[in-house]
Formats: structure tokens, sequence, C-alpha cells
């Protein structure tokens, strides 16, 4: 498959807001991908590099080191897809002494072999712009287009397998046969479970009626794995830290079990039992080493114990095998409470410093990867996970400082994130600082005023609601927005969406459902 015909499928993309329209053209170049001598080699490359991921990961190629290297782009079309990803695979094989010039030559011989248009793909793909997180999405719709496949069948398999590039080889190469055999494997990370946001925690009790209500620790998401004496830790993003986390190692080594997959959160903890900064918590996830902050782990479910998988089984099912594998290190909380019972534990949560409550569906599977209404999040403030776009320099005590920040909503149909508004509230003179040292190195372009960034980085913002505005394209602003934090655990596929920046609109100003 020339690599041409990824470039164009691009273009075709990025030309157009129609969620189906793209969902046919991926569909049509995954059928085509399947038809090549290389078959599932080459699906595997169109539906990595078309939500704008390599199969390799990140290169650690910088835009200053592609624009340097000015290589004359080629009169005609010769790559191919395949050749594409084996220069990358050498790429990303390239290290140690003299690393830096090899991995010249070979860009400059990857990019010599382009056309203008590929050239153009392959600096966007290699820098992150082709970054769009929302596009997943549309990516598994059309896989299923494609594989002639249920797209929940898909979707549950993506779940399973965390690899949309296998995912994708799986059903288009090997149909329904191949999905149904992707399953729960032990020490393979699947996707986690989402919550959406409730109105208020009787709103939330209303809708839905037999429900657990348990603590929303301000602390990091984990799913531990076990398989004998095999402790495999992961993040939210599916990143493994076991090594960065012995004692959790240790603590579920001495479970009363075989098997094990359980999910929960981690924090680090004061002295007095109350959880640190969040920041702190982080800061173990990116050590390669054990450190002597020391993290706590509550659990608050369980899709797996001695051989048994329970992703399928309702909530109140799998919370009976977490008591009976990891009692002592449950989340505090209580199910099928009386109002006043869940109020009170709601006020508890927030008096030992965490974020308010979850109020879970006792009758709910584990929908992995999903943001459905069985888990709901109950806040005492509203807020939102947004991309940073862009900051601009700063005045007065901030001078030669990047602060204030644009910020962006996820696309659902897979187009750039969509900019609601700007803050410069809540950054202290640490953040000043880190912004200042980090923005320069996701640049994708600067003026006298801004820095402008690829889609990377999530913030957390705090706000007092939204409101109707001309000003951005989303036809909305945040008001009064602060920054909280940075949320290094999240990617930009996991911010929120601009839909649900609008549903944040007072009803009188939500837009009409006609």
């Amino acid at each position: 498959m020339l690599f041409a015909e990824l470039v164009q499928v691009s273009a075709a993309m990025a030309a157009t807001r129609s969620r189906l329209a793209k969902v046919e053209a991926l569909a049509g170049l995954l059928r085509a991908a399947a038809a090549e001598p290389e078959g599932a080699a080459a699906v595997r490359v169109v539906a990595a590099y078309l939500v704008g991921v390599p199969l390799q990961g990140r290169l650690g190629t910088g835009w200053r080191t592609l624009i340097r290297l000015d290589v004359p782009p080629a009169e005609a079309p010769s790559l191919t897809a395949a050749g594409v990803d084996a220069a990358l695979q050498s790429l990303a094989g390239t290290s140690g002494s003299g690393s830096r010039g090899r991995r010249a030559e070979l860009l400059g011989a990857l990019l010599g072999a382009a056309t203008a248009e590929e050239q153009g793909f392959l600096l966007r793909l290699l820098t992150g712009e082709l970054r769009q997180g929302a596009l997943e999405g549309v990516m598994l719709d059309a896989v299923a287009r494609a594989a002639q496949a249920p797209g929940e069948q898909v979707r549950r398999a993506f779940m399973l397998s965390g690899s949309l590039p296998d995912t994708a080889a799986a059903a288009v190469c090997g149909g329904a046969q191949a999905l149904a055999a992707v399953g729960l494997r032990v020490g393979r990370p699947i996707r986690p479970m989402l919550a959406s946001s409730a109105e208020s925690l009787p709103a939330a009790l209303a809708e839905l009626g037999q429900a657990s209500v348990e603590y929303k620790l301000d602390g990091a998401r984990i799913q531990v794995h076990r398989d004998g004496d095999q402790v495999s830790v992961f993040t939210r993003t599916l990143r493994d830290i076991t090594a960065s986390v012995p004692e959790l190692v240790d603590l579920t080594r001495s479970l009363p079990c075989e098997t094990v997959v359980l999910d929960g959160e981690t924090l680090a903890l004061t002295d007095e039992g109350r959880p640190r900064p969040f920041q702190e918590t982080m800061s173990r996830f990116g050590a390669a080493s054990e450190r002597d902050l020391l993290l706590h782990p509550y659990f608050f479910d369980c899709l797996h114990l001695d051989g048994v998988d329970l992703l399928d089984a309702p909530l109140a099912q799998r919370h009976s095998a977490l008591r009976r594998v990891a009692g002592p290190y449950i989340i505090p909380g209580v199910h099928r409470p009386a109002a006043d019972e869940a109020l009170d534990l709601l006020a508890a949560s927030l008096s030992a410093g965490h974020e308010g409550v979850m109020v879970k569906a006792l009758d709910a599977p584990y929908a992995a990867g999903r943001r459905g209404r069985s888990w709901q999040k109950v806040k005492p403030s509203h807020t939102l996970d947004l991309v940073v776009l862009a900051a601009e320099w700063g005045h007065g005590r901030r001078t030669g400082y990047l602060s204030n920040l644009h910020l962006g909503a996820r696309d659902p149909d897979g187009g750039a994130p969509v900019m609601v508004g700007k803050t410069f509230k809540g950054l202290t003179d640490e953040l000043l600082a880190w912004q200042t040292a980090r923005f320069p190195k996701l640049a994708v372009r600067r003026t006298d005023a801004a820095m402008y960034l690829r889609p990377e980085l999530v913030v957390e913002i705090e706000l007092d609601g939204v409101q109707v505005s001309p000003r951005y394209p989303g036809g909305v602003a945040l008001r009064f927005a602060r920054v909280l934090r940075y949320r290094p655990d999240k990617g930009p596929e996991e911010a929120d969406t601009i839909d649900a920046v609008r549903a944040l609109l007072p009803q009188r100003d939500a837009p009409s459902a006609e």
C-alpha cells in the first residue's frame, strides 16, 4: 500500500466535519489495507497512523530537529506504508554513541523519499500534531464498518486488548470470530471504566436506584494484576509502573488468591492520614525506582478472581469478590444508603480532604473504557479536564513567564480541540516556572505574545459554570476558571468534550434538542 493513500485519507478527514464521511473514508482504507499481501500489518499501520500515533510510540524527535533537516521533497510518491513503518522502527531502535547523527540520516532519507504532502503528514505525525484522541472513536466505528462487525463487539475487544491497531487487524482480517477470541488476560491491562458528572447526590441516587456510595479520592488510578507471584501495576493510561511501586507489588502478593485483577486508586498520605497533594503521588509514577514516599491503595472493583472473569457480573457481585480478596484495602463506602446516610458520607469524604463521592449502580457490569451513567461523580464544584492549546507571556510580576493558558475541549468527532476560554488564575510560582520550561518542548508556533502548543497536556480546571459566548468557536466560555492541577495521568483523548462543557450551561441557555 502506498503511503500516499494514507495521506490522502488524512487530508479528506481534515476537510470535513461529517463523522459519517470520516468513518466511510477510513473504512475504505482499512479494507484496502487488508487486501494487501501484508494484510494485518498494513491494517495496524493505518489504524495507528490515522489516529496520530506511530506504532513505535513517541520517537523523541522534536519539531526543530525536523525543520533543520530541510530536505527537498520527492516529485512523485514511492513510499509504502510498510516502508515508512520500517524506517520509524529503525529510528526507534537507534541509541547510544553517534545516535544523533544516525537518526538524522534516517530521517533525512525518509523525508527525501516523501512528496511535499507526505512530508507534511510525517512532520505532524512525528511531532504529535496529528494527535486527535477523539478520532479513536471514529476509527473504532470505521473498523466496525470495514469488518461488518457490531460496533459494541469491536469496542469490547479494544477495551480488553488495550491496542487499537491490534483490534483493527483482528476485526478487519479475522472478523467476528477473531474479535470474540479477545478476552481479559491477567497481566494485560484493560481500559478503565469512567464516570460521568452528577447534577447532585440526590439526583444520582434517584437515577441509579440500588447503588453504592463511596469516597472519591484525590489520588491516581491504578489497575493491579496478579498471576501467582507475578504482579503488574498499570496507570489509567495503561502505562506499566510496576518497578516504581514495590509496596503495592508486595501488598498484592500478600492477598489470599492466585490470580486477581483489581481496580482502584492510590495516594500518598500524611502522618495524620490525610491525602498529600496529587503531584506528590504522581511523582512516584514517573520514578524509575522506589522512593521514600509510600503509596496506600484503595481498591473499589474486582474484575477477575482465581480464574473467574467478573467484567460482566453486576457490581454487587464484583464487590462481594473484592471484599473476599482485599477487605482491608477497600475504599470507604456504603451500599444502598438512605439519603441522610449518603449525605453524611459525602461530608466525611470532604472533611477527610477528598474530592467528594462516587455513586455506582449495583446492577451494572464493568463497562471498560466507557463513560456512562452507571458511575457518577459528585463534587462540590464544577471541574473540567481540558487541553492546553497555548500560553501567553505574562506581565508585571509574571514578566518572563508563560502564564495565561488557552484551554480547549475535546471534539468528539475527531477534530482539533475546541477553545473554550483562558485563565491565569490558580497558577503558583512553581507552576509558572514549570510551564515556562516545559512548553517550549511542545511548541508548534510562536508569536511575540504567545506560544502555541501541540495538544498534549491536560489540566484540571475549576469553574463556576459556563455561558453562551460568540468569542470562541464552541459558542461557550468558561466562567471564573482557575487551574487546580495538571493531569499527567491523562492524555488528550481523556479530556472533557465540548458537549460536556455545553452541558454546564444554565437550562435557559442550553441548546435546543430540536
